[in-house]
Parts: C-alpha cells; structure tokens; sequence
C-alpha cells in the first residue's frame, strides 16, 4: 500500500536522521518545507546506494537497480510505488522543478560501482564523479533556488560535487581496497608508481602519498572555484550549501594533518567542529542580495 504523502516524508526524514551524518546538519539550517525536501532527496541516494552495496547471498543488484530504476519512473509518472520514500520524493521534483534525468544519472553512478573496475584517466573519473555528486548537487541547488548566469551556477555545482567525491575517495581508500574498488585512474598510478600493494598496505608508503597529495590539491582547487557559487543561491540555501562544503573541507585538511596516512585509519571530523561549521555559515542567510531562482515556480524561495 503506498504511503501518503505525510508518512513518505515522515519516512525520509527518519532515513536522514538515522543516515545522513555530515549532511544532516546541514540540513537543519533550512526551513521545513526545503528540509523535508532534501531529507527526501538524500532518502533516495541512500537507498539507491543500498541497493548498489548489498551483498547478501542471492542478490541481484543488477536487476535491483533495474527494477528501482522502473520503479522511480512510475513514482514520477504519479503511478504507486513501491518503497515509501518515493511520493516525496516525486513530490520534490514536482515542487522543485528538478529535471528527472538527474536522479536517473545518480542510478546511472552507482550502477558502475557493481562490479569492479579501473578508470583509464581522470576524465572517466571525473564522468562517474559527475553521476554520483555532481548530479545531486544540482537537484540541491534546484531544492534552495538559484541564479544561472548563463549556466554558470551548473557548473560551479558540478565543481563542488567533484571537490566532495574526491574528497570521499581520499577517505575511503583502504575501504575500497578491500571491496575491489580502486578509483584513482590507472594513468596516474603508473605516473606515481603505485602498485595494488601500496593500496594494500597499513600505512600509507611514499608513492601512494604523492598521489594522495595531487588528489588533495585538485580538491582543493575544486572547493576554492566551488566558493563563487554561493552568491548565486537563494540566501535560505547559503548556510546548507556552506556547511556541506566547509564540513568536507574540513575532512580533507584532516587526511592533510595525517599526512595522507588513509591506510592506518579512517579521517574523521568531530562532531564538536561540524556543529562550528554550522554555526558559521548562518550568517550568510542575510549576506549579499537575494537571487531569483531559475526555473523556480510560485514557491518563494528568496525569503
């Protein structure tokens, strides 16, 4: 039986409590009808990567994500669905006028990651960054409101869902490892010398540090050419958008402060500092004019 509409969001907004971490607090800092939203929003992303993760005897995560993907269609077509979280999230869509094609690219994503592989070069890394970050930026931005400028918001979008994959791929290396999944291009670990051994390892040797290095430092870039998105958000979307990017910052200064040792441990950021982070970013809410969205409907999303 399909949920209403009310328990579908009550429903992501459990999801995101339980799951969320990072984004959580960020999305505290909005109104509660853009809460739910991204509440909805990142319901959607955990399960579409549950599914992608689940390696219980007998699944087919193939076929899983072929029948969520079906499922997701019929949701947006206002057709029942399967899993509650759905009528949000079509309800979000709708409100916030997100182009479907980008929840399908998120599947698109985490489909690659079912079996195994390498990336040649940095382009196909950065195509698979672009499906699983990239693309749920710009339903977030689409959620706050925004300005184009020519497409300029898209692309700043697309530079910081780059910054926090990368910044993802950093942490987890020896969590991938273990899982089969190596995601620095294989062009850059012959350039360095990095063999599966030095990925394998429990701490991080000379040559996997150097490309941990150059990764960092394309991040960094990625978050410093991502800052000229903010002016170009609703103010109410300004402290999400901060938070999300100051939190992930602060993880990747963390795995610098190690010196790149991800092998030895997973780099964390404690809760004391996400909460300063925060804390920070509220003033930006009342900084700077206020933009009209692109795209945007009757709702108000400038206030």
């Amino acid at each position: 039986m399909t949920p209403s509409l009310a328990e579908s969001y009550r429903f992501c907004g459990e999801v995101s409590r339980r799951e969320a971490r990072n984004f959580y607090h960020a999305f505290r800092l909005l109104p509660a009808d853009r809460r739910r939203s991204m509440c909805a929003l990142y319901a959607f992303m955990r399960h579409s990567d549950d599914l992608a993760d689940d390696d219980a005897p007998g699944v087919d995560r193939a076929k899983a994500l072929a029948d969520w993907r079906a499922d997701l269609d019929a949701s947006l077509a206002g057709l029942a669905s399967s899993w509650p979280g759905l009528p949000a999230l079509a309800d979000t869509v709708r409100k916030a006028s997100i182009p479907p094609a980008l929840l399908r690219e998120v599947i698109d994503g985490v489909e690659m990651d079912l079996a195994p592989r390498r990336f040649a070069d940095f382009d196909e890394l950065a195509g698979y960054c672009r499906r699983v970050a990239s693309a749920v930026g710009l339903c977030c931005i689409h959620i706050w409101g925004y300005e184009s400028d020519g497409g300029r918001a898209e692309r700043l979008a697309d530079r910081c869902g780059l910054a926090l994959q990368i910044t993802n791929i950093l942490r987890d290396v020896a969590e991938d490892r273990r899982n089969g999944r190596v995601y620095f291009p294989q062009d850059d670990l012959d350039r360095y010398g990095v063999s599966d051994a030095d990925l394998a390892a429990a701490h991080t040797g000379p040559a996997l540090r150097r490309l941990l290095e150059d990764y960092a430092g394309r991040a960094y870039r990625y978050y410093d050419e991502a800052a000229g998105l903010t002016p170009l958000v609703a103010p109410v979307g300004r402290p999400v958008l901060l938070t999300i990017q100051g939190i992930y910052r602060a993880l990747l200064d963390e795995i610098v402060r190690r010196d790149y040792d991800v092998l030895a441990g997973r780099a964390s950021v404690p809760k004391w500092r996400k909460l300063a982070v925060a804390l920070r970013s509220i003033p930006s809410r009342w900084s700077g004019p206020g933009v009209k969205p692109a795209g945007s409907r009757e709702r108000d999303l400038v206030s």
